[in-house]
C-alpha cells in the first residue's frame, strides 16, 4: 500500500493520496495540475518541501514540517527526522510518454536490465525479459535495436522493462500519448491485462483510458484533488465542471426541491424520483444528447428550461455539440439547419424530468 502527503510550495501542491495493494488509480486533471509532481515525489526525482510517502513499510521520504503537527509519520510512530530514499532502493517503476530505451543494448537486454541491476545472473535475467516480452506480444522484436522499432514496438518493450523489474508500485504517466491513434487500442488492451492485481498510478488526459485500467479515479487541479472515487462514480456521477467536462456531461448544481431541483442560478428543473431530502445541496449529470434546443414553441410537459446563449457548434459525428458556456446539447445536422443557429443566439435547453437524475453532493 501507498501512503502520500507532501507539498511543495513553490508548484502549489499540496496532496494526500492511499492506493491499495492490488489497486490501479487513474489521475486525471488539466495541464499544469500537478499529476507529473506526484509522480515525481514518488520516483524520486523530486523533492518534497514537506511531508511523507512510504510504500508498505518502506519509508520513502520523511520531510517534517511545522505546518504538519499531525503528519502520516508521527501518526505511525516514526520520529520526526528527515529521510529520502533513492530511487533505485524504493521498488517504484516510472514509464514516461516516451519509451527511453537504451540505444546501444538489444530489446531482449533492455528488459533484462531490471533484473540484472537488481543483482540476478545474466542468464536469469534474460529468461524473465523473455517472459515479459512475450507477456506483452513483442517476442518477436528480442534481437532488435531500439532504433529499428515503431513507437508502438518501442512502448510494449518500455513496458516489459518496467515489468520485469517486479516493481512493486508502477507509475506510467500518459503512457498512449505519444502513440499513433492506430496503435493505441492494442496498446491499452495490453496494459489492460498486464495491470490487473498491480499496484499502480496512471496519469491521463484520456477518460477512456481510467475507464479501461482503474479501480479508482482521482481528479487533480492546481495540485489538489477535486474529487476522488470508484471510476463508474466519478465519471456517471461528477461534482466538478471539470470532472463533468472529461466525462462529456452536464453538470446541474443546486437545491433539491419538492419536484427536482432549484440550479445554483435559480432555474426551477424537474428531475425523476428521489431519495434525496428537500433542502441539501444536490447535482445532476445530464447527457448533451438528452438536451433539446428550442428558438421558439413549447417545451414538452414538465421539462425544465434553462436560457442560454450558444457559444460554439462543433461537428462530432452524426450530430453537431452546440455549447452555450458550460452546458452542450447534442442535435443533428438538421436541426441546427432548421434552428438557424450560429454562436451568439439566444436559446433554450430543455431537459426532460425522467433525464435528470439527483445525486449528493
Amino acid at each position: 500500500m501507498l501512503t502520500f502527503d507532501a507539498r511543495v510550495d513553490a508548484r502549489g501542491f499540496d496532496l494526500a493520496l492511499d492506493v491499495a495493494e492490488g489497486e490501479t488509480v487513474a489521475i486525471l486533471g488539466p495541464n499544469g495540475a500537478g499529476k507529473s509532481t506526484l509522480l515525481s515525489l514518488i520516483s524520486g526525482l523530486l523533492r518534497a518541501d514537506e511531508g511523507s510517502a512510504a510504500l508498505g513499510s518502506t519509508v520513502l521520504f520523511d520531510q517534517p514540517g511545522a505546518s504538519r503537527a499531525g503528519s502520516r509519520a508521527e501518526s505511525r510512530g516514526r520520529p520526526g527526522t528527515a529521510a529520502w530514499l533513492a530511487p533505485h532502493l524504493r521498488g517504484v517503476a516510472l514509464l514516461s510518454q516516451e519509451a527511453l530505451l537504451f540505444p546501444h543494448l538489444s530489446v531482449l537486454d533492455n528488459v533484462a536490465f531490471g533484473p540484472r541491476s537488481a543483482g540476478v545472473s545474466t542468464t536469469a535475467a534474460r529468461a524473465t525479459a523473455r517472459e515479459w516480452l512475450a507477456e506483452v506480444e513483442a517476442s518477436d522484436l528480442a534481437d532488435r535495436r531500439p532504433s529499428q522499432l515503431s513507437g508502438g514496438q518501442a512502448q510494449r518493450v518500455a513496458i516489459a522493462r518496467a515489468l520485469a523489474a517486479n516493481p512493486r508500485l508502477l507509475l506510467l504517466d500518459e503512457p498512449l500519448a505519444a502513440l499513433d491513434i492506430a496503435v493505441a487500442p492494442a496498446l491499452r488492451r495490453m496494459l489492460r491485462r498486464v495491470l490487473v492485481g498491480r499496484t499502480a498510478i496512471v496519469v491521463t488526459h484520456e477518460v477512456l483510458d481510467a475507464v479501461t485500467f482503474a479501480d479508482r479515479v482521482v481528479v487533480m487541479s492546481r495540485g489538489q484533488i477535486l474529487e476522488q472515487g470508484t471510476t463508474h462514480d466519478v465519471l456517471e456521477r461528477p461534482r466538478h465542471p471539470f470532472t463533468a467536462q472529461l466525462a462529456g456531461l452536464n453538470l446541474l448544481t443546486g437545491m433539491r426541491t419538492a419536484a427536482g431541483m432549484r440550479t445554483d442560478a435559480g432555474v426551477e428543473i424537474a428531475a425523476g424520483p428521489s431519495d434525496l431530502a428537500e433542502g441539501i445541496a444536490v447535482a445532476a449529470a445530464v447527457r448533451p444528447g438528452a438536451v433539446a434546443v428550442l428558438r421558439d414553441g413549447s417545451p414538452e410537459p414538465g421539462a425544465g428550461v434553462i436560457e442560454v446563449v450558444v457559444t460554439d457548434l462543433e461537428p462530432r459525428g452524426d450530430v453537431v455539440r452546440v455549447r452555450a458556456g458550460e452546458l452542450s446539447a447534442d442535435v443533428p445536422p438538421a436541426r441546427i439547419a432548421q434552428l438557424d443557429l450560429v454562436p451568439g443566439d439566444s436559446v433554450r435547453f430543455a431537459l426532460r424530468p425522467d433525464d435528470v437524475e439527483l445525486y449528493a453532493r
